[in-house]
């Protein structure tokens, strides 16, 4: 057996904030929604994006909760068009999020930029090389 990636569930502050940002922002439709979870369909084929409190999933692990900084370990949208990164950069950005680097044009062939999610959660979106 491999492992396969059914869900993505990520650890946030407030968790109404991130369901209006991936929901209404982002325009994820809501899969379940739960006073303590909610999660998204992230598109056919794809895992679903989860989100609990960053407490409640790391007591769910039975790690503790404390440390932040870069958790080593992103997310990413690989679309079809350059103009595909710039619309949906954009619509993270109106939504709530930073960019943290503007889409540009990539050494290896494609196109790509990265934002931070209300929770600086790191989102790559990128072209697949041309």
């Amino acid at each position: 057996m491999s492992l396969h990636a059914t869900a993505i569930v990520i650890g946030v502050q407030d968790l109404a904030r991130a369901k209006k940002f991936y929901g209404e922002g982002l325009g994820c439709p809501v899969e379940k929604d739960f006073p303590q979870f909610v999660s998204f369909r992230l598109g056919d084929g794809g895992p679903e994006l989860g989100l609990y409190t960053r407490e409640a999933l790391a007591q769910d692990a039975g790690v503790p909760s404390q440390g932040e900084g870069f958790a080593a370990m992103t997310l990413h949208d690989i679309v079809g068009s350059a103009q595909e990164v710039d619309d949906l950069m954009a619509k993270a950005q109106s939504a709530g999020a930073k960019i943290v680097r503007p889409a540009e044009k990539s050494k290896w062939g494609g196109y790509f930029g990265w934002f931070a999610d209300p929770d600086g959660h790191l989102w790559k979106v990128a072209t697949q090389a041309g």
